[in-house]
């Protein structure tokens, strides 16, 4: 099979190379068609577009696959935990007992942040967003550490901020809700792991003792692994596109954070939640909201069902399933909205519009299930999923930068005005 493309443009012919990643997928490479023809290619939203090559995630959506470095996703759901993920995703390859341990030790040794960070929070009022707050905090971490601003810095100096970013941020996030609902915010307890010293600084209150219940810390754990990486994504690409610049980790963080915040990104959980209290108020009738559902007339969209990206089963999906089953079994949570979304759930499942077109639940659906089963407000569904996708964030900057990728500059096809000369005011 030819290696290169032929692409013939004005009776002349550009031969372009055809590159070749590890999964079998193929790509066209035109880095150089402008130089060569002067012309572009015009491709809105880089549907089709490959911005890179990477070796951190791959999917692909007709066979419901997502792997990790290699490592598929039903494998470390089942076996590892977030922090061992997160290591895997942003150094390469899984970390052994010694080196592990250092990682987890050296995260639990910087989840506190410097005091002037309360009077950062303290400037918000309470009605501010849980994502601005959080991407204002991660960006304002580059006057605390001014030197991650040079961006010829030491591997050793890179890993620094790569320990204090996922170390802070879920002292971050819990801030950001406290700062909401206007309670004090609490400190780390390193005595936890990730998850649990999380949930303790999210709904701990100085009235009263909190058990952190290890079902519910697992089930988190498990879902901040699904979102650890996505491949190309809007916030992804963000990240690396800010990243080319030579921004710092942090502000190119906080950049991604942004991206994800618009609601066609992150917000996918949070219209789950919204469509199904709009049930409830309607009276709680799912078959009459499936029948609007399949009806083309009908401009109701079901939420929470079928993917962008997967043509098959979400396989992040089954895998949170089951979590979402174990946290509502151990809560014993009486909601009407997690009944009519269970109710939702088992009529998609069994019918044969749904079946066919595989509109299955996806992980949005059943996160959206356990966040609003463990109480998390709305609002901060979006934040949970930054916390989780943060590793990912880490490892495709880290990854651009090592390859020494050029800044990013997209090209444009010019629908404006011709010259024109310009009109004096007494004459327009």
């Amino acid at each position: 099979m030819s290696n290169t493309a032929e692409l013939r443009i004005d009776g002349k012919s550009y031969e372009l190379p055809v590159i070749e990643g590890t999964e079998n997928e193929k790509a066209i490479d035109i880095s150089s068609l402008r130089g060569e023809s002067g012309v572009i290619t015009i491709d809105p939203g880089f549907k089709n577009t490959g911005s890179t090559t990477s070796a951190i995630t791959f999917l692909d959506g007709e066979k419901g696959i997502l792997r990790y470095r290699g490592y598929s996703i039903e494998e470390l759901a089942e076996k590892s935990n977030f922090l061992e993920v997160a290591y895997l995703l942003i150094y390469g390859e899984l970390p052994d007992k010694a080196t592990y341990d250092k990682f987890v030790s050296d995260i639990t040794m910087h989840t506190l942040v410097h005091e002037d960070v309360k009077k950062i929070l303290e400037g918000f009022p309470s009605t501010a967003h849980p994502m601005g707050v959080l991407s204002s905090l991660v960006c304002a971490q580059t006057a605390f550490y001014p030197a991650s601003l040079d961006p010829n810095r030491s591997a050793t100096e890179v890993d620094m901020s790569i320990i204090r970013l996922i170390a802070k941020m879920p002292t971050f996030a819990a801030w950001s809700y406290k700062n909401q609902i206007g309670h004090p915010v609490n400190y780390p307890d390193n005595n936890l792991n990730y998850t649990a010293n999380f949930l303790k600084m999210m709904f701990a209150t100085p009235a009263e003792e909190y058990e952190v219940d290890p079902v519910v810390a697992n089930a988190l754990d498990k879902l901040l692994i699904l979102h650890a990486d996505h491949e190309q994504n809007c916030s992804t690409s963000t990240v690396r596109v800010v990243g080319s610049s030579h921004a710092s980790m942090y502000a190119s963080i906080s950049a991604g954070i942004n991206a994800l915040w618009g609601p066609l990104h992150g917000g996918a959980n949070q219209a789950v939640i919204e469509m199904l209290e709009n049930i409830r108020k309607d009276g709680g009738d799912t078959k009459k909201w499936m029948a609007k559902a399949k009806d083309k007339n009908d401009p109701f969209r079901l939420m929470g069902f079928g993917h962008r990206v997967y043509k098959n089963f979400d396989p992040r999906a089954k895998i949170i399933k089951k979590a979402a089953d174990d946290v509502l079994a151990k809560l014993g949570v009486k909601d009407p909205v997690l009944d009519i979304a269970k109710g939702l759930e088992e009529e998609a499942l069994n019918d044969p519009y749904f079946v066919e077109r595989k509109l299955y639940p996806n992980v949005d659906f059943y996160s959206g299930i356990i966040y609003r089963a463990l109480g998390i407000p709305t609002d901060m569904f979006t934040v949970m999923f930054a916390m989780g996708r943060l590793p990912g964030w880490i490892a495709q900057w880290k990854e651009m930068r090592e390859n020494k990728e050029p800044i990013g500059r997209p090209r444009q096809v010019y629908t404006g005005a011709n010259q024109r000369p310009y009109v004096g005011m007494d004459k327009r």
